[in-house]
């Protein structure tokens, strides 16, 4: 049986504290893990090969969770599986030190809490849809929900910075666990719903859309798009260091890029209508290419880095809810969650793996500027993509 809630601003608050949670927990965990591992004495070598399971699991752990939740129908009872996994994995950290120990949990973290976007979003969109599931989704409802999330990353960066200063970066794994706590809490709190099921009737298995030149083209875009903002991720604090800018200047351009992110989503209802989801696509592959190359050519001029920064609102923000549209669009009903994981493993697992290596090796041969003149070129790229997929849907 189908058990919806009708999408009360009372049960769309709680998808926004489930946000807020989740992405405080990002916010705290990915900036100061690398300082925490520093202080346990792993080599630089090591804490870069630990960071990067969070690429490595999300090629695989957001799609098994997804698959679950596309059989069984039970997608909230699934969130609450993965938050209960990352608490219990957080708590293992305040019991090891060594260097395989605090790698396995933190790969245990990695694993539950990748189910989380995918499965979330899957539901979010559901409730946003029409009665059926099946109509498109509400933006601005959507936007003040997701916003939520922006503003829980901003606040877990700047607030666990001066705390984690103030009191030392031994108590980090207290803090993790305390900010997974919350995340269960959030999800223990989620509306129950289950979309209908058919005994014996197993779910649409998804390679057959994946061979549609549509869909195909859209994954590519959304490939090169992200691929192109690891350069950002991995590598853009490290690049303004080496230019003799300071932390706090760094920590600015940072939250810049933060505070339009959520203003972009804040206006998504009035904003986002303006073009079509593919139009949206395009925008935000050129936009990017223009982004990275002032990076590149640029960065030794506070302007130019201001601008680019203020940009994020398009080239991430934007690109989010129009992939989150589309994929609401290719993969409906049952489909919808594997749509979700599909997003998340070419969004955030392999072009972070990809990103992360190449643009590693590109800094050795050429300098930091090398990889985000890439980052341009994989913007055309995506935006010759976003082209065909255009015209693949139209046709």
């Amino acid at each position: 049986m189908t058990a919806t809630p009708v999408a009360t601003p009372s049960a769309l608050g709680r998808f926004g504290a489930l946000a807020f949670a989740y992405f405080a927990a990002i916010g705290l965990f990915n900036p100061y893990a690398p300082l925490w591992f520093q202080s346990l004495g792993f080599s630089t070598v090591l804490i870069g090969a630990i960071a990067s399971l969070q690429s490595w699991t999300r090629v695989l752990s957001p799609y098994a969770w997804s698959w679950s939740g596309d059989h069984s129908g039970r997608r909230v009872e699934l969130i609450r599986l993965a938050a209960a996994g990352a608490l219990l994995s957080a708590l293992g950290l305040l019991g090891v030190r060594a260097a395989w120990p605090v790698a396995g949990v933190t790969m245990l973290l990695f694993l539950a809490n990748g189910g989380i976007p995918p499965l979330y979003e899957a539901v979010l969109a559901h409730l946003l849809s029409g009665k059926d599931g099946q109509g498109g989704i509400d933006p601005a409802r959507y936007g003040r929900v997701r916003v939520w999330g922006s503003v829980g990353f901003i606040v877990a960066v700047t607030s666990f910075g001066s705390l984690l200063e103030w009191v030392g970066i031994a108590v980090f794994p207290v803090f993790v666990a305390a900010m997974n706590g919350l995340l269960l809490l959030a999800a223990l709190r989620l509306p129950a719903t289950r979309e209908e099921t058919h005994a014996g009737d197993p779910a649409p298995p998804v390679l057959p859309l994946l061979r549609q030149p549509a869909v195909a083209w859209f994954f590519a875009s959304i490939f090169f798009t992200v691929l192109a903002h690891t350069s950002l991720y991995a590598f853009f604090s490290l690049y303004l260091v080496s230019l003799g800018y300071g932390k706090a200047a760094v920590g600015g351009f940072w939250a810049l890029s933060i505070v339009v992110e959520i203003a972009f989503f804040w206006k998504q209802g009035s904003v986002f209508p303006l073009f079509t989801a593919h139009r949206w696509l395009q925008i935000v592959a050129l936009v990017t290419a223009a982004r990275f190359a002032a990076t590149a050519g640029g960065a030794a001029w506070v302007a130019v880095l201001v601008a680019a920064q203020l940009v994020h609102a398009v080239t991430f923000a934007c690109h989010h809810a129009a992939c989150i549209s589309l994929i609401h669009r290719f993969f409906p009903g049952r489909l919808r969650g594997r749509g979700q994981a599909l997003y998340t493993m070419l969004g955030y697992g392999l072009p972070g793996v990809v990103g992360g290596v190449a643009g590693g090796w590109l800094i050795d041969q050429q300098g930091f500027a090398s990889v985000f003149w890439a980052a341009a070129l994989c913007g055309v790229v995506a935006w010759g993509c976003a082209c065909r997929a255009t015209k693949a849907a139209a046709g």
